[in-house]
């Protein structure tokens, strides 16, 4: 078989350089599939095989039908990488969210759409508009058994904005070996199911069989538990994902640039400080999400905000007596005497010494999770603590960070100076609640549609919520 080396890839009959364009095997021609070109040169010449430009796939005339050849494959992907090199594409689209490779001349690359393009988009008057009345997005799921605690962390993340942008642009390339086992492709089938307008309940069968393969901890029909589901979810997200990052390290904790570490993961920053010398030794820890002790537990808790006298901290209306959200942030970022029984080496004084721990937010997370810890279990206990706290709609969280360490004195709450910073600033979008005992419960959850739009998600069930219906819920 002799390939010559041709001048200029377009169709020796009409001068087009698409329509399927193919090569003959035994000459120099080119010719256009669609217009059928290639097959008047192939009828005339009785050459009988062709070769897709596009594609890399061998026709041939007598079977009128592509065949498979294993060389022919090789080379056709040999020539496929030589190919993107020759093509000067750009680095960014190279590196960013490549799906599967499709063809000798042509490498696949998801569209973003220019400024221009913008600029058209939104002149454009016969655009889907999303009203304030849309419901598009919102979508019951079947309980499958005891799988509320799925449910309800599904619905959560499917109403992620920037989860749901990946998914909807299709930026997922899938490595896996088998792409039916792959947690990030159902993701992505489930997203195009939320979001196609359908008003059906869903059936996530699929997805409860995949959580059941690669989190086994959580396979069965027993009740579990909805935060246990959201880290062991995240943690697959994140493992099947890893292709996603093209070998690329992130500035972020966890060092990978997949979707799940770019929205999800935080810096936690430990200060250790050793009470004789005052070193401090500095640790980074990447989360995703931050679980607060409540008052009731067996642990000791951190006391209310000074007075309780019906104020309003971080937007939470403080009622005499109720815990807030700001308050088991306060106590969870509140230095705390290690003891004599837990003694660290200090690398100043070289030997063993009494300390103070302090945790504050390095980095914050795009999204942030709280979990607050009703579950308790101990030697002693296994109870739910149904202890009442207040969240806002709104959360400022640059008390709690490393860089406002000094505007904190003892563990105590003070204005920041700069209140127009809101680069630290978070918005309610979800929140899970659960009602019943440790024994036996449901799962439901409230979901912000729209700014002011909320729904309750109660499995196959999705009824509309006031905000108060949300604020005074038990999360």
């Amino acid at each position: 078989l002799f390939l010559f080396q041709a001048k200029s890839c377009i169709c020796h009959m009409c001068g087009a350089h698409l329509n399927r364009l193919h090569s003959c095997l035994y000459c120099v021609f080119f010719g256009c599939f669609t217009k059928k070109h290639i097959h008047e040169h192939a009828k005339t010449k009785r050459h009988n095989l062709a070769i897709d430009l596009l594609y890399g796939g061998i026709y041939c005339f007598m079977c009128q039908d592509y065949i498979y050849d294993k060389d022919m494959e090789q080379i056709a992907k040999e020539e496929q990488r030589k190919a993107w090199k020759l093509q000067a594409f750009t680095p960014t689209v190279v590196s960013h969210y490549q799906c599967t490779m499709t063809g000798i001349g042509e490498k696949y690359s998801t569209w973003e759409p220019t400024k221009r393009e913008l600029e058209l988009l939104r002149h454009n008057p016969k655009r889907r508009k999303i009203t304030t009345n849309c419901t598009i997005g919102l979508r019951g799921l079947i309980n499958l058994g005891n799988t509320c605690f799925m449910n309800c962390i599904v619905q959560a993340l499917t109403h992620t904005p920037l989860l749901r942008d990946f998914f909807l642009s299709d930026r997922h390339k899938c490595e896996m070996q088998s792409p039916s086992s792959c947690l990030v492709c159902e993701m992505s089938t489930l997203f195009q199911e939320f979001y196609s307008g359908h008003r059906s309940p869903h059936i996530p069968y699929r997805l409860l069989h995949l959580v059941w393969t690669h989190a086994r901890h959580l396979a069965g029909y027993e009740q579990q538990d909805a935060h246990e589901f959201l880290i062991a979810a995240l943690d697959v997200l994140h493992r099947h994902c890893k292709g996603d990052d093209n070998g690329k390290k992130a500035n972020n904790p966890n060092h990978c640039n997949c979707i799940i570490d770019q929205i999800f993961t935080g810096g936690l920053q430990s200060d250790v400080t050793c009470q004789v010398c005052h070193g401090v030794s500095t640790t980074i820890d990447p989360f995703w999400d931050i679980s607060l002790d409540l008052p009731g537990s067996s642990t000791p808790f951190w006391p209310l905000s000074p007075g309780s006298d019906g104020s309003v901290v971080n937007g939470e209306s403080h009622v005499s007596g109720t815990t807030t959200l700001t308050d088991c942030l306060r106590r969870f970022t509140r230095p705390e005497h290690l003891g004599s029984s837990a003694k660290i080496k200090c690398s100043g004084c070289h030997s063993y010494q009494e300390s103070t721990k302090q945790l504050t937010m390095k980095k914050l997370p795009i999204v942030a999770c709280f979990h607050l810890k009703r579950f308790e279990h101990s030697a002693k206990l296994r109870r739910k603590i149904t202890t009442y706290v207040s969240f806002p709609l709104e959360l400022d969280m640059t008390p709690f960070m490393a860089s406002s360490k000094e505007s904190r004195m003892n563990g105590q709450y003070q204005q920041p100076t700069d209140s127009l910073n809101n680069d630290n600033k978070y918005s309610l979008f979800a929140v899970v609640n659960h009602q019943g005992t440790l024994e036996s419960g449901h799962y439901t959850s409230f979901i912000r549609q729209h700014k002011d739009q909320w729904f309750k998600c109660d499995d196959a069930i999705i009824t509309k919520a006031s905000i108060k219906d949300v604020l005074d819920s038990e999360g």
